[in-house]
């Protein structure tokens, strides 16, 4: 295989796999977009509103959508086409992009349409993310996914650098509509690039989706505690530690909106580093510890940012609370591939999905709830930042298997768990 030796990434699905690119290639460019509207949507509520809290009920708007769509979608993406199933949710996110803009170019843009956006547009994530995420193993060779998952996280993380201090640029020079519009226009590449993919058929003899076939793969999820715990342990971190709904009211005191893209963008910086730098994952076989030790050093980090005061040293907490998480991202990847077969795949993505959304649109609540305490802005954050500490520590404690699970030992559970499945698929195909 080919690498990047300077920085220890392996390039070589890219290279391999034409498939992977053009779902790689229209995923970043969809994704710069979104990134933009990621900042833009909170901004127009605090404008609107002036009040952190409201900002914060973005979250809980996502929240309901997100809890019944992932599951929907997981399920779904283990019984048909998982490239039809993430195109047609592209498209639907594309025409709520398009409410977006409709609303700005009135004259007086409607508040709960805001909302309503950030609903549909929960709801569609819900179906389509594990959709995609099953979808990305099929597409390149076995030993080929560790790499995979690094290169789309950088992928992801170049996207987010870029797309949202140019959105902090865009809102101080230009009105929303055309903000809006910018987003609209990256759809256009993105549903391209999916066109052209191949199919990708479901597993051989796949579940049809059904309330069982969603309890399957919970009573898989349950049976594996160094599995449930990853969950745990990243929605405990987002939670107490994710302070994104403060950032308009916190750029207010460090610059203005000029400089709230570079601080929704800083802790992509940090993943950027992290991800690039990451070859040395491959020697570590000590998973869960990692996952614990990288979610408490994101609560340090956000301590840091509670406590700054000035731009740059919020930037870089920020910046090295995003290198904690993407550590943390990647072990915790590396564990899901590595314990789970792929007729759960879908259903089980479905799960991850909401151990990784919920914490941070609950968070965003929280937060935005403390900072009308006595707490304020910066001492919601910080605040926060300890309790993640503390509730990582308590998981730690809780949790023995994760902080004893070692990756030369998952493997064998998984490909015993595919070859079972394998080996009675004619009898389940065949069975009324």
């Amino acid at each position: 295989m080919i690498k990047n030796r300077r920085f220890g990434l392996d390039l070589s699905p890219l290279r391999t796999s034409r498939d992977f690119r053009l779902v790689f290639i229209g995923g970043v460019v969809t994704a710069f977009g979104s990134f933009i509207s990621y900042v833009t949507i909170p901004y127009q509520v605090a404008k609107l509103t002036d009040d952190p809290l409201m900002v914060g009920l973005i979250g809980v708007c996502e929240l309901l959508p997100l809890l019944i769509m992932s599951f929907v979608g997981g399920a779904l993406a283990d019984y048909i086409d998982r490239r039809l199933l993430v195109r047609g949710s592209e498209l639907a996110l594309a025409a709520i992009c398009g409410i977006l803009l409709v609303n700005s170019l009135s004259d007086e843009p409607h508040l709960w349409l805001l909302y309503v956006a950030a609903f549909l547009t929960a709801g569609v994530a819900g179906l389509q993310r594990p959709a995609l995420e099953a979808m990305i193993p099929r597409l390149v060779k076995p030993e080929q996914v560790p790499a995979t998952m690094a290169v789309q996280s950088v992928g992801m993380q170049f996207a987010q650098l870029l797309g949202m201090p140019l959105a902090g640029v865009l809102l101080a020079t230009f009105d929303l509509h055309w903000v809006y519009l910018f987003d609209l226009g990256t759809f256009v590449v993105s549903l391209i690039c999916l066109t052209l993919v191949k199919a990708i058929p479901p597993p051989v003899a796949a579940d049809r989706p059904s309330l069982n076939s969603v309890v399957t793969g919970l009573k898989y999820a349950r049976s594996r505690p160094e599995l449930l715990g990853t969950y745990l342990v990243d929605i405990n971190a987002m939670f107490f530690g994710m302070p994104a709904a403060l950032y308009p009211f916190l750029a207010e005191d460090l610059g203005g909106p000029k400089v709230l893209g570079l601080l929704y963008a800083a802790p992509a910086v940090g993943s950027l580093l992290a991800t690039l730098g990451s070859g040395w994952t491959a020697r570590v076989h000590r998973h869960g510890l990692m996952v614990l030790v990288a979610a408490g050093l994101w609560g340090v980090g956000i301590i840091g940012v509670g406590l700054s005061g000035t731009l740059w040293l919020t930037l870089f907490c920020l910046a090295f609370a995003g290198a904690a998480d993407m550590i943390s991202g990647l072990f915790r990847m590396i564990i899901w591939n590595q314990t789970i077969p792929d007729h759960l795949r879908g259903r089980l993505a479905g799960i991850e999905m909401l151990s990784y959304t919920t914490g941070p649109l609950l968070g965003q609540l929280r937060s935005g709830a403390m900072a009308r305490t006595g707490l304020g802005i910066t001492g919601a954050i910080w605040a926060g930042g300890v309790l993640c500490v503390v509730g990582t520590v308590a998981l730690a404690a809780a949790l023995p298997k994760l902080v004893s699970y070692n990756g030369k030992n998952g493997m064998a559970l998984k490909k015993a768990a595919d070859d079972e499945w394998n080996a009675t698929a004619a009898d389940r195909t065949t069975s009324p």
